[in-house]
C-alpha cells in the first residue's frame, strides 16, 4: 500500500517523471517475459532432444500405431536400466511395480532358461520356470521369445500368443516385444512387455512372411509342414502364412488346412472385383516383395474395410514360389 501511495504522490508531484518511470517499468516487464520464455524454450528443447537422443538407436519407423511405439520404448527403457545397473536394478523394479504396470502393459524379466525373475503384473510367477508353459493354442510363449531374440529379421523380438490379464479369468490375444540384455555381472536376461488386444501392425506379418520365405529357402519342401503347424509362429489370431506357385497352385492354403482344396487363387477378386493376387504377381516380376491393398467385408459390421496383402518371392529347387499373409490395414486414430 505504501508503494502505491508513494507512486501516487510522485505522479501528482511530477507527472512527466511518473510516466517515464511507467514506460521503463513496462519495458522491464516485457524484457523479463522474453527472457523467461526464452529460458523455458531452451530447457524444453534440451528435454526433447535428450528424450530423442535416448531413442536414436531405436528404429520405430515400421510401426503405424502409437500404442505399439510406446510399448517398445517402455521395454527398451527398462532394458537400458538393467544393462547399466545389472542385477541390483531388480530391487528398483520390485520397489516400483506401479511404474512398470500400466492399464495397457506391464514389464517382466526372465533368464534364458525360462525362469521368471521379475513380473510387474503377476508377482506370484517370480522364481518359476515357465519354459514349457503353453497357451490355449498349445503355443509356448517363452520358447517363442528365445527364438525371436535370435531372429535378426525381428529386431524387437515380437511374439504373438494368448495370455490372461491380472485378476481376470479369460484368455486375451497378446503381442509382446523383447530385448536381450547382458548385465555387468555377465548374466544374460530378456526384458519384455505386451499389449492385450493389440492393433495388427503391418510389421507383424512382414516378420513372419519374411521368416517363412527364408525357412523355405534353407529347407525346401520340408519347411512347408513347419510353416503350416498351428503352434508355429506363422499362425496367430486371424493371420496365417500361405504359400503358392506362380501358376496359383496352393502349397499352404490361406483358408483351409488342406492345401488340396482347389481354387484359382490368381482369379480371386475382392469386394470391388479387383484381383489383388494377379496384380501383386505382376509387380513381383521386378521386386522381391510387395504390399497390395484390397477391400473385404468387416466381420462385425456390414461395411467394407481395407486389408493388406504382403507377398515375398522365394524358391524351391529353382521353382519360383510366393509366401504371403493378410492383415487389417492400419487405421488412423479416430
Amino acid at each position: 500500500m505504501r508503494i502505491v501511495a508513494d507512486t501516487y504522490k510522485a505522479s501528482r508531484a511530477d507527472p512527466f517523471t511518473f510516466n517515464f518511470s511507467l514506460r521503463n517499468m513496462s519495458k522491464l516487464i516485457r524484457s523479463c517475459r522474453i527472457i523467461a520464455f526464452s529460458t523455458f524454450s531452451i530447457f524444453l528443447s534440451m528435454f526433447i532432444l535428450g528424450c530423442e537422443g535416448k531413442y536414436e538407436n531405436l528404429d520405430l519407423s515400421a510401426y503405424q500405431y502409437r500404442d505399439t511405439k510406446d510399448l517398445v520404448k517402455f521395454v527398451y527403457d527398462a532394458s537400458l536400466i538393467l544393462k547399466k545397473d545389472g542385477l541390483k536394478s531388480l530391487e528398483y523394479f520390485r520397489n516400483n511395480r506401479k511404474l512398470h504396470y500400466t492399464p495397457d502393459y506391464y514389464l517382466y524379466i526372465y533368464d534364458m532358461n525360462g525362469v521368471n525373475i521379475y513380473h510387474a503384473g503377476m508377482p506370484h510367477l517370480e522364481g518359476k520356470n515357465l519354459w514349457n508353459l503353453t497357451d490355449k493354442n498349445d503355443k509356448k510363449p517363452i520358447q517363442m521369445v528365445i527364438a525371436a531374440l535370435a531372429d535378426k529379421n525381428n529386431p524387437h523380438g515380437w511374439v504373438h500368443y494368448s495370455w490372461w490379464e491380472p485378476g481376470k479369468f479369460y484368455p486375451v490375444p497378446k503381442s509382446s516385444c523383447h530385448f536381450k540384455v547382458t548385465t555387468p555381472e555377465g548374466k544374460t536376461l530378456f526384458v519384455g512387455g505386451g499389449l492385450n488386444y493389440p492393433h495388427e501392425e503391418k510389421e507383424f506379418i512382414r516378420i513372419v512372411v519374411d521368416d517363412a520365405a527364408q525357412l523355405i529357402k534353407e529347407k525346401g519342401d520340408s519347411a512347408l509342414s513347419l510353416i503350416a503347424d498351428p503352434v508355429s509362429q506363422y499362425i496367430f489370431r486371424d493371420v496365417k502364412v500361405f504359400v503358392f506357385t506362380s501358376a496359383g497352385k496352393l502349397l499352404i492354403s490361406p483358408v483351409m488346412n488342406d492345401s488340396l482344396t482347389e481354387f484359382k487363387l490368381l482369379d480371386c477378386v475382392d469386394e470391388m472385383g479387383h484381383k489383388p493376387f494377379e496384380k501383386a504377381l505382376k509387380e513381383l516380376k521386378n521386386k522381391d516383395s510387395v504390399w497390395e491393398i484390397f477391400l473385404a467385408k468387416n466381420r462385425y459390421q456390414r461395411i467394407l474395410v481395407k486389408k493388406s496383402l504382403y507377398l515375398r518371392k522365394t524358391y524351391i529347387a529353382d521353382q519360383e514360389i510366393y509366401v504371403g499373409a493378410i492383415t487389417d490395414l492400419p487405421q488412423p486414430p479416430g
